[in-house]
């Protein structure tokens, strides 16, 4: 637990001291909820249809935003793998008394405490300036789930990060998936009215799956069957992408 708590110190440091990141962090998310939302939401007056129900497109929206920002987090922690390959403190961790499990444990639980806030930050935005009916109840869970998909999207790309060596191609590689992703999943538009291919695509997506568990958790939208399938699914793609970038890890050389 010393070195784990230790790497926390140390990106809870580099965060303090770089304003520019910890605002990507912390605000992004909920200037994509009141401009993206509240933009959408004036354009689609009679509100999104689905699971046979109306919603505004803010409420519809805040899960996805949620989903966005997990994966825009983890993006920014893998990347900084490349910079701290760049100026050697990456290969000096390597020769540290700790395991490389350790290492990437340490890296995603800071994440998550980066998420909470930012989590907090957004669903109080979205309850008290919005308007937007969040559950409550669930929202120990949406944390829960908020920080699983942290996690998750942390492994995958960190998988990436260690096989490439170059911080272009890596933004290449990255920028494309998050591209294709986003737009083939759940995020923006319910999958109801979609065409059927389209909608098998975006089953198999793991964005889709926490977007729609984290819109359950927020606003009660989804069928419980299909909720917890996603979920469980996820739970694999987390344990999945874990083993892969420890795996990934060892061959770092």
């Amino acid at each position: 637990m010393k070195n784990i708590a230790a790497l926390i110190y140390r990106d809870t440091l580099i965060r303090l001291t770089s304003l520019m990141w910890l605002f990507f962090d912390m605000a992004v998310p909920l200037l994509y909820l009141l401009m993206f939302g509240v933009g959408f939401n004036k354009a689609v007056g009679f509100g999104i249809h689905t699971f046979g129900s109306s919603i505004p497109y803010n409420d519809f929206f805040l899960a996805g935003v949620l989903s966005m920002s997990c994966f825009g987090s983890a993006i920014n922690q893998a990347y900084g793998f490349f910079v701290d390959r760049d100026n050697g403190i990456f290969y000096e961790f390597l020769t540290y008394p700790m395991t490389r499990g350790e290492l990437l444990l340490g890296k995603m639980l800071f994440q998550c405490m980066m998420a909470l806030a930012q989590t907090t930050l957004t669903l109080t935005a979205a309850y008290f300036i919005l308007d937007i009916p969040i559950n409550i109840a669930l929202l120990p869970v949406t944390i829960i789930v908020v920080m699983v998909g942290i996690a998750a999207w942390f492994f995958a790309l960190s998988t990436i990060a260690f096989r490439i060596r170059r911080n272009d191609t890596f933004n290449t590689v990255i920028n494309v998936a998050y591209f294709v992703l986003m737009f083939v999943s759940s995020m923006f538009y319910p999958l109801d009215a979609v065409p059927v291919w389209l909608k098998y695509i975006s089953y198999i997506n793991p964005l889709t799956w926490h977007t729609d568990v984290l819109r359950f958790t927020t606003i009660g939208v989804g069928e419980i069957g299909i909720i917890g399938i996603e979920a469980a699914g996820f739970v694999i793609f987390l344990g999945i992408s874990f083993w892969f970038a420890r795996q990934a890890l060892k061959k770092v050389a």
